[in-house]
């Protein structure tokens, strides 16, 4: 972005006060110890190089970030990464490179978590009381799911794939389309699961309708399924009607609490993120109920590392504040623990395919970014675009560097007997 179109960026007639130099300091002196590449940090004082700028290793990263207010500093202090990630929204600064300047900062964890003590440890304490109010219940998941997935249909068609699907695709290799890659993981899953005709398959989160329209219209199920968004309700019900598939697809507009009947196969593309870690039993317990006794259930969830999930579930993020509220990411432990307490399924498969969804954000952003007029005459405004913009780099810097996963979980019950055959395609490492 030019930083002249910054929305709200206060470049010049601002001065520096006295604590806004002290805090340029104190972030100056954490961040001088960067390991594995370097930041030029750009401000009304000049311009400087913090962290290895001369290593050799070629796995180096660096970005230039450039503070056009010293409203950033004080955000920083107060709100540790958050408070970066609004005044970032805000205007307040820039950076030539967001998704490296991530993965470098993820790289020196330890720097990155010292900025989080301090003054930043009251903000913490304010978002973390802010969290608890979004807690998933029946009214919060509602309200939840439709503060990010109600920002609009036509928002949502232009940087994701053509089939809509809102999850990680499955990449064989670099030069991949994003449809390409798209459709491979729903095919990954169809043949994971065996689906031919007559198999009855339930789905928790009906996205817009992708996997639905993809499995009924291709192996010949019939696909139940359900949201909480009456966005995506809406625009699945549209797409079951022009694909044909009416007569092999229920829509449903019900929470999965309460889902009732009984299925043969049950799908859920990372939805369990909306669970929250407090109702992770209770989802398990459903997904396990609506299992017939010899059947099998795909789970695709994005993961943390299972050393960081309670400081994770603790704290409050970019994401949970600005993105998802309510949201969590679960470690794989964690869902493991929680199926364990909750059903009698067993794990079948497990694959973790981190480096696709480094790769499928990567295409969502360079769409997003050529559709900016495009958004912006939908009705978005500046400060939006930046949320989204920062959004994207923010995930795909932590996939590129593996801080966070994402994997299909194959489940079976205890009457499950048939051989599971799985794709050939192996999956980008």
């Amino acid at each position: 972005m030019n930083p002249s179109s910054a929305p709200n960026a206060r470049r010049s007639g601002t001065s520096y006060t006295g604590l806004d130099a002290l805090l340029r300091r104190r972030l100056i002196e954490t961040l001088a110890a960067l390991r594995y590449g370097h930041i030029r940090l750009r401000d009304e004082f000049g311009e400087l190089t913090l962290g290895a700028a001369q290593t050799e290793d070629p796995e180096r990263l660096e970005a230039t970030v450039t503070v056009h207010d010293p409203g950033f500093y004080r955000a920083l202090a107060a709100n540790g990464s958050v408070g970066a990630g609004e005044a970032f929204i805000d205007g307040l600064w820039d950076c030539d490179d967001l998704v490296a300047l991530v993965r470098l900062l993820v790289r020196n964890r330890d720097l990155l978590d010292s900025m989080e003590g301090g003054w930043a440890r009251i903000g913490g304490w304010a978002l973390r009381a802010w969290h608890r109010l979004r807690r998933n219940t029946r009214a919060g998941s509602r309200r939840n799911i439709a503060a990010h997935y109600d920002l609009g249909n036509e928002f949502f068609a232009t940087f994701l794939s053509t089939d809509l699907m809102y999850s990680s695709a499955v990449y064989a290799e670099e030069g991949d389309t994003l449809e390409v890659a798209s459709q491979r993981k729903l095919d990954r899953i169809c043949r994971k699961l065996g689906l031919c005709p007559g198999d009855r398959v339930i789905e928790i989160g009906t996205g817009w309708g992708g996997f639905a329209v993809h499995a009924a219209g291709r192996y010949g199920c019939h696909v139940t399924t359900t949201t909480v968004s009456r966005e995506q309700h809406a625009a699945a019900a549209m797409r079951v009607r022009e694909a044909g598939v009416e007569d092999r697809v229920t829509l449903l507009l019900e929470d999965y609490r309460d889902l009732r009947g009984e299925y043969d196969k049950l799908v859920s593309i990372e939805m369990v993120e909306a669970v929250g870690a407090d109702f992770l039993p209770s989802y398990f317990e459903r997904v396990g109920a609506l299992l017939a006794p010899n059947g099998l259930a795909m789970l695709q969830a994005i993961t943390i590392e299972d050393h960081r999930y309670q400081r994770a579930l603790r704290e409050v993020d970019f994401i949970k504040r600005f993105v998802f509220p309510g949201s969590f990411i679960p470690s794989v432990a964690a869902l493991l623990d929680a199926k364990t307490r909750a059903c009698d399924l067993a794990l079948v498969q497990l694959d973790d395919f981190g480096p696709s969804y480094a790769l499928t954000l990567q295409a969502w952003r360079l769409r997003f970014v050529a559709a900016r007029a495009r958004i912006e005459g939908l009705g978005y405004d500046r400060r939006f675009l930046r949320l989204w913009e920062f959004y994207l780099c923010y995930c795909e810097g932590g996939f590129r560097e593996r801080s966070i996963g994402v994997a299909q979980m194959l489940l079976a019950k205890p009457g499950h007997r048939r051989a599971v055959r799985l794709p050939e395609v192996e999956l980008l490492a």
